[in-house]
């Protein structure tokens, strides 16, 4: 039966697949729209499997926080480019996953994948990728997301070069007022810009801090052979502070200190004092996209003759 172009525009719009790819549905269902969706699932799923391989280290981190404050989640979905990563149906669809990742059980990536996509409940939240793999044209992957809650408190979030960095903050109060509220976005552009790895020292591992403190003392003894235990444990002690002041949020300087010298966890103080209220910093999430994932390192010309000499 011959397909017609309103059909193919249809089907278009039902999916977000291209023009040709519609057609060719419709020709090999003879109609049938249902069995041409079908087609295309498949087809997308099996276009991902193709692009699989090809590593995704771009992309961007999405932070969604609730109406009244108390629950929010990060998201980071990767892609090959960063001109995909700006393009406008793939900050939609990742959007619509941090929408989903908000209300999310699953405990993991692998349990949110096999969930029903909740925009249409006929697919999976693996197969929703999959169809948005073919239509984009690019190896895509949801990589990870993280929620948090806070119902003595509120969460604040920032996101940085629009999805680079995305930071939520746990702010445990019993005073939710503007300046509460400034104070809170203000640390969560300190852990965008200076990246902590802990909230506080309690954090810290204490096997880390008694191998540094070794590592340190062992330092310490070569440059100072002839020093006594107490100079050597000063300065390891005055070492290790100034390496918690680095990693720790609470203890970092603050980065908008008039001084230069005031530390958060002073300024957060200041700022409950102020306030007359009741201030925990219980944790952060930053996300920055493409962290940890080894970018490939393409040789254009090498890709062209390969392909040639196939």
């Amino acid at each position: 039966m011959a397909i017609t172009a309103k059909q193919v525009k249809e089907l278009r719009e039902m999916t977000g697949a291209g023009m040709m790819d519609c057609k060719k549905a419709l020709t090999a269902s003879e109609g049938d729209f249902d069995k041409a969706i079908e087609f295309l699932r498949e087809k997308g799923l099996a276009t991902a499997e193709k692009k699989a391989g090809r590593i995704a280290a771009e992309g961007i981190v999405k932070v969604i926080v609730s109406e009244d404050g108390k629950e929010a989640v990060a998201v980071e979905v990767n892609a090959e480019t960063d001109f995909v990563a700006k393009n406008e149906k793939f900050q939609a669809y990742v959007s619509q996953v941090a929408e989903q990742a908000l209300e999310t059980d699953a405990a993991d990536v692998d349990a949110f994948l096999a969930e029903p996509w909740k925009f249409d409940d006929t697919k999976t939240v693996k197969e929703a990728l999959a169809a948005q793999i073919a239509v984009i044209g690019e190896n895509m992957n949801i990589r990870r997301f993280e929620q948090v809650k806070e119902d003595a408190g509120l969460v604040s979030s920032y996101t940085h070069m629009g999805g680079k960095i995305g930071v939520l903050l746990d702010v445990e109060t019993d005073v939710v007022n503007d300046a509460v509220k400034e104070m809170a976005k203000n640390i969560c552009m300190q852990v965008a810009a200076m990246k902590p790895k802990y909230t506080d020292r309690s954090e810290v591992d204490q096997d880390y801090l008694k191998k540094e403190e070794e590592i340190l003392a062992a330092a310490a003894r070569n440059e100072k052979p002839d020093a006594n235990d107490k100079i050597i444990m000063g300065m390891v002690k005055g070492r290790l502070n100034k390496e918690l002041k680095d990693i720790c949020l609470m203890d970092q300087v603050y980065v908008k200190a008039e001084d230069g010298k005031q530390p958060v966890g002073k300024y957060v103080a200041e700022v409950a004092k102020a306030a007359g209220a009741k201030i925990k910093i219980k944790k952060f999430v930053r996300m920055e996209t493409g962290e940890g994932i080894e970018k490939k390192q393409e040789d254009f010309a090498a890709e062209v003759a390969a392909q040639m000499n196939k």
